[in-house]
C-alpha cells in the first residue's frame, strides 16, 4: 500500500484461493456521496454470496469516504491519492482474491440476479474468459432518477447467450464498444494477462481492456438486462477532448492485430473504414458544438479520406466555414 493509502477494513489472502470469495468487485469512486450508497447496495443485494467488495476511493472531497466505510464487511474501502479511474481499478483487483473479477461504476446499479447468472455461464462454458450482458440506460425524468426495481425484468430463466456477440469476437470490437464495464465479470487469470487498464489512456480504456482480451479468450454475452446505466452530464464519453482516443485505439489495434478474430470472423476493410470515418465525423460536430473549428476540421478531413465518395464531410465543413455550427 502506497504513502497516501489507507484501507478500512483489510483481509489478508491469496488470490483465486480455495476458500476465497468466488467473486471480487471492484468500484472506482470520485466524488460520488450522491449516488455511491444506492450502487452499493445494488452489490449487496445479489443473490450470488459470499462475495468480496473492494470500493477505491480515488482521492474524494465529499462524503463517499464515510458512506463507503459504513457499510463493514464484506466491503473493504481503499483510498489514494487521485489518480484517475485506472489506477483505482488496478489497485482494486491487486487487492482482490476472487477467482473472477466485475468493476462496477460507482453510479450505476445491478439487477440482483447478474452475478449468478454469470457464474451459471462461466460454469456452462469454462473456456470463456469473459461473461458481459445487456444493459439499460437510466435517464432522469425532471431531475429525479426512477426508482431501480421499476425498471428490472423479470428473472424468467437461464439468459439465453447472443451468439452475434459470443465466442471469438475482436473483430465485432473493432467497429463498436460492445461491452459496458459494469456488466462484465472477468476470469481471473485473463484479466492479468491483458495487463490490465492502461493508465495512460484518458478515455475508451475500456474498450482498450475489451479489444487485448477479445485476443485471447473467448467471450459469451447474456441476452438481458442485468444494469442500469445512469446517464448524468458529467459522464466521460460527454467530455470535450482535444484527441479522438477511439479512432486512434482501433487503427492502432488494426496495425498490430489486424481485422481478423482468432476463428477466423474478420471484419471486411472497407467497413472498418467506413465507421472510423463515421466515428471522426461524430467527433467533428462535437468540436464545432464547442466552437472548436480547427479540431474539427481536421477531423472532417480525416473522416472524408476514410471515405472518398461520402459528401456529408466536406458538406459540414464548408457550412462550418461559414460559421454554422450544429445545435448541442
Amino acid at each position: 500500500m502506497g504513502p497516501h493509502e489507507t484501507q478500512v477494513p483489510g483481509t489478508p489472502g491469496t488470490p483465486g484461493a480455495p476458500g476465497g470469495p468466488l467473486v471480487s468487485v471492484v468500484i472506482p469512486t470520485y466524488n460520488c456521496e450522491r449516488w455511491i450508497a444506492q450502487t452499493l447496495d445494488s452489490v449487496m443485494a445479489q443473490t450470488h454470496r459470499p462475495l468480496e467488495v473492494i470500493v477505491v476511493d480515488d482521492g474524494s472531497s465529499d462524503r463517499t469516504p464515510e458512506i463507503v466505510a459504513g457499510y463493514g464487511a464484506p466491503v473493504t474501502l481503499l483510498r489514494q491519492r487521485n489518480q484517475g479511474v485506472c489506477v483505482a481499478r488496478n489497485q482494486g483487483f491487486q487487492a482482490s482474491r476472487g477467482q473472477f473479477v466485475c468493476f462496477l461504476d460507482h453510479d450505476d446499479v445491478w439487477f440482483p440476479w447478474k452475478l449468478r447468472r454469470q457464474i451459471e455461464a462461466f460454469e456452462a462454458c469454462p473456456e470463456a474468459g469473459v461473461v458481459f450482458t445487456s444493459f439499460a440506460l437510466w435517464l432522469s425524468e425532471d431531475g429525479a432518477f426512477p426508482p431501480a426495481q421499476t425498471l428490472a425484468p423479470a428473472d424468467d430463466g437461464t439468459p439465453r447467450h447472443d451468439p452475434e456477440f459470443s465466442g471469438w469476437i475482436y473483430h465485432q470490437f473493432l467497429l463498436d464498444c460492445w461491452a459496458l464495464t459494469s456488466t462484465a465479470m472477468i476470469r481471473r487469470e485473463a484479466f492479468e494477462r491483458s495487463g490490465g487498464f492502461d493508465v495512460a489512456l484518458p478515455y475508451s480504456e475500456d474498450w482498450d481492456l475489451w479489444l487485448k482480451l477479445s485476443r485471447e479468450v473467448p467471450f459469451v454475452k447474456l441476452d438481458r438486462v442485468s444494469t442500469l446505466y445512469r446517464q448524468h452530464p458529467h459522464q466521460g464519453n460527454r467530455v470535450l477532448r482535444p484527441v479522438d482516443y477511439r479512432t486512434r485505439l482501433l487503427e492502432d489495434a488494426a496495425a498490430r492485430w489486424g481485422l481478423a478474430s482468432a476463428d477466423g470472423r474478420a471484419v471486411p476493410g472497407q467497413i472498418f473504414r467506413e465507421r472510423l470515418a463515421r466515428y471522426h465525423l461524430q467527433f467533428a460536430l462535437h468540436h464545432l458544438q464547442h466552437r472548436s473549428r480547427r479540431v474539427a476540421l481536421r477531423s472532417l478531413m480525416r473522416a472524408w479520406r476514410m471515405k472518398p465518395g461520402w459528401l456529408r464531410p466536406p458538406a459540414v465543413a464548408a457550412a462550418a466555414l461559414l460559421g454554422w455550427r450544429p445545435r448541442a
